[in-house]
């Protein structure tokens, strides 16, 4: 049951006297926005204790707020990350291939596989992103102008509600749009320092107070870099990849728009890249799985390490078109090649990748004869 009810204030009054009658009734229960009355938090734990039923509650949260509870819950709440739709969640992914099945060996796209999605399809619900009140709507002028109005609601609201700390709405709008110029680069924070005081005038801790704002409110979510030894340490790049939780967001702050990007696929290329680091965090989460990425400075990358939490791992490459899949491929060959040769060479061994996948906003997958699989992103679920 959703206890969400427009008598708002008279639910967070009950929940402050008397926490436990908003515990009653049928099973599961959804409980929305429980940080606004913290002493739900402990009335479900206390509820736990006295019914050793599992599954009776969850607790859900719109942001990072620092919350103070009486317990934290250890032993009788378990806490997850609620990220934005996937493609296959919103039914736009057809499914065909489950990321389990092929760390588990069960799919080899012996018969390859066909995403029902074209290019402007993929534009489209990037631009869209993965907001179930979009994906409800029917009109796309209202789908399209949901996360503009999640992007205004950041620097004029929701940035004041993590700490009630005064900031300036127009420095946030700033950072935001020079994280969405950067998004899927290397760009460091002096770079994003000196875009922002192009028009305002910030310091360095002041950046990072902001950018850490916009983490709380799980906005962006950097990527780390994966630094094994195959390299030496001078030619690793480990600086954070700048990344959107959802790339609608970054659409957004770049005034964006399926017709701007449908004649500029260059710049959407770094929009389809967080667009499938989003579905890959949603269809990995089973795993626990971690994601990075591996840069050096003679050039050869993987756009992502996805890394499950019992040792095995995924090197992917994101390429919009057919045209820059042999580059992907050979990337990942390459990469792979340089820690069989360590293998070779040191006793610290490095476990050989479990798949190398190439993801792409095509309509066709497969095989390739050289063990890469070729995954359009309208095909992938968890």
């Amino acid at each position: 049951m959703l206890q969400k009810d427009p008598n708002k204030e008279g639910l967070i009054y009950t929940a402050k006297i008397n926490p436990s009658v908003l515990l009653d009734g049928e099973k599961p229960r959804l409980i929305d926005e429980w940080q606004d009355a913290p002493e739900l938090w402990d009335a479900v734990r206390s509820y736990c204790d006295e019914n050793h039923s599992r599954g009776q509650f969850i607790l859900t949260g719109s942001t990072s707020r620092d919350v103070k509870t009486s317990h934290t819950g250890t032993g009788r709440i378990s806490t997850m990350k609620m990220y934005p739709m996937s493609l296959y969640e919103s039914l736009e992914s057809n499914g065909s291939v489950s990321l389990s099945d092929l760390f588990d060996g069960k799919e080899k796209l012996e018969r390859g596989c066909q995403s029902n999605l074209k290019i402007e399809d993929i534009i489209f619900a990037a631009c869209r992103g993965g907001w179930p009140e979009s994906v409800l709507l029917d009109d796309k002028e209202a789908q399209l102008a949901i996360p503009k109005d999640y992007f205004h609601q950041i620097y004029t609201k929701d940035m004041f509600n993590v700490d009630n700390v005064k900031r300036n709405p127009q420095t946030m709008k700033a950072v935001l749009r020079s994280y969405a110029r950067n998004i899927s680069t290397l760009a460091k924070k002096v770079s994003i320092l000196e875009d922002v005081n192009s028009t305002n005038s910030i310091s360095d801790a002041t950046l990072d107070d902001y950018i850490s704002v916009l983490e709380k409110l799980y906005i962006v979510e950097d990527m780390n870099g994966w630094c094994p030894s195959i390299r030496s340490k001078t030619a690793m790049r480990s600086g954070r990849k700048r990344e959107f939780v959802d790339p609608s967001i970054a659409v957004a702050a770049q005034g964006g728009s399926p017709k701007l990007y449908n004649t500029d696929l260059k710049t959407f290329g770094f929009i389809f890249e967080t667009l499938c680091i989003r579905d890959l965090k949603v269809y990995s989460q089973a795993f626990n799985a971690e994601i990075s990425y591996y840069h050096d400075n003679l050039g050869l990358e993987a756009d992502c390490v996805l890394h499950l939490d019992d040792g095995r791992y995924a090197l992917i490459e994101f390429k919009l078109g057919s045209a820059e899949i042999d580059d992907g491929a050979n990337s990942l060959n390459e990469l792979e090649r340089l820690i069989i040769e360590h293998n070779n060479k040191d006793n610290n061994k490095i476990r050989i990748p479990d798949l190398k996948i190439v993801i792409t906003g095509t309509q066709y997958g497969y095989r390739r004869d050289d063990g890469v699989f070729v995954i359009p992103i309208g095909c992938l679920k968890d």
